[in-house]
């Protein structure tokens, strides 16, 4: 039996704080190394924090939405339950 791999989790702050010093490094691939993460790690956590949401890292998988976008969830569950049906 193969062991199950855990996947690791990172705090928001930890998250924060690795980017602001990917910005004040020069080589992200060396700071990675000696973080011990991927450097594509990094660059995902980059993407998602200057891609100007109110709400980076809500954690665990789980957004933040607003209220029209929690709507617009709640519409398109509708008609796929009402498209079932038919």
């Amino acid at each position: 039996m193969g062991k199950k791999k855990t996947r690791k989790s990172y705090t928001k702050q930890y998250k924060l704080d690795v980017i602001q010093q990917s910005y004040q490094r020069e080589n992200i691939s060396e700071l990675a190394s000696e973080l011990g993460i991927k450097p594509a790690l990094i660059y995902k956590w980059r993407a998602a924090y200057g891609a100007g949401s109110t709400e980076s890292f809500p954690g665990k998988g789980v957004e933040s939405l607003t209220p029209q976008q929690e709507e617009l969830r709640r519409l398109k569950n509708e008609l796929a339950e009402t498209r079932m049906e038919r």
